[in-house]
């Protein structure tokens, strides 16, 4: 709790990044929650007992040309969603899952220009301020992103982001339920993979990090079995081309981050020297997994 809002974004806890049952909300959903739970959280009073908040109904708009319906419509989605969070507990250590709502109520102004008040459960309260994992959110990125898996891939990577380790495999159906993808959804590969494709397409423009997502098979033809994701952190001018593509409008984004992404590759890598004990890059890394395993040549 001691932590604040920086340029680095708002420190959310892991147990609110990686909720389990979140499928039903939508990109501007998922939002909406984190400008929300940013308000409370730089209020103090996320722990007190019965809190209240009001925040300004334009505060919420992740567009100029939003309507107080489709906000209404959101407001409602985040009240009606019924959430796992696995936490352990501090009295006993054991590993518990808490099921409850993201929000308690909603008091929605019926002016345009008016104010927001809400509440959190509040048995969900100090499961959050005792968190000992954070990933910093920024709600610029968050807002200016398309698609729901794509917050959810950036804000994977941000919890991640400070870890030694800079790559790490998920069974497939963790790393689906992490991405709050729908059961049933998308269940042939390729289709899965073209999720992946774009969620990543916009985590690689928008954020501070770039990504890789790679599936894992057996062979071909056979079922992912596993998701291998890789992160580091952009510098000089792939930072500087984020920066520029967030003061972008968000029309024809998906056009600009392909062909932004199309001139990446036709760059070829620099080769890594001869006597390298490791490589250089988390692609790099991926690269050589693969290579040990027989994938390519």
């Amino acid at each position: 709790m001691s932590q604040t809002t920086n340029a680095a974004g708002f420190p959310k806890p892991a147990e609110l990044i990686e909720i389990m049952g979140a499928s039903a909300l939508e990109a501007q959903d998922r939002a909406v929650l984190n400008v929300l739970y940013q308000h409370a959280h730089d209020s103090g009073h996320l722990t007190k007992p019965g809190a209240k908040w009001e925040i300004p109904t334009v505060a919420l708009r992740t567009s100029r040309h939003e309507s107080n319906d489709r906000l209404q419509d959101t407001l409602l989605r985040l009240m009606q969603v019924v959430v796992q969070v696995p936490y352990a507990d501090q009295a006993t250590g054991d590993a518990r899952v808490l099921s409850t709502h993201l929000f308690r109520f909603f008091d929605r102004s019926t002016k345009g220009t008016g104010t927001v008040r809400f509440g959190i459960p509040e048995e969900l309260g100090p499961v959050l301020a005792v968190s000992g994992r954070w990933g910093r959110i920024k709600a610029a990125t968050v807002c200016a992103m398309t698609s729901k898996y794509a917050i959810a891939l950036y804000e994977m990577v941000q919890l991640r982001g400070g870890m030694d380790r800079c790559v790490e495999t998920f069974p497939v159906d963790r790393f689906r339920e992490l991405m709050s993808v729908p059961k049933g959804a998308y269940p042939a590969g390729k289709d899965f993979v073209r999720v992946l494709d774009a969620a990543a397409l916009e985590v690689n423009g928008l954020s501070d990090y770039s990504v890789q997502v790679q599936v894992v098979r057996k062979h071909s033809k056979a079922p992912i079995t596993a998701v291998t994701l890789a992160w580091w952190r952009k510098e000089s001018n792939a930072f500087r081309a984020t920066q520029r593509e967030m003061q972008e409008p968000k029309l024809g984004r998906r056009a600009r981050l392909k062909a932004a992404a199309a001139e990446v590759q036709a760059v070829p890598p620099p080769k890594p020297p001869r006597r390298a004990k490791a490589p250089a890059t988390p692609a790099q890394q991926l690269d050589l997994v693969d290579a040990i395993e027989g994938k390519r040549p």
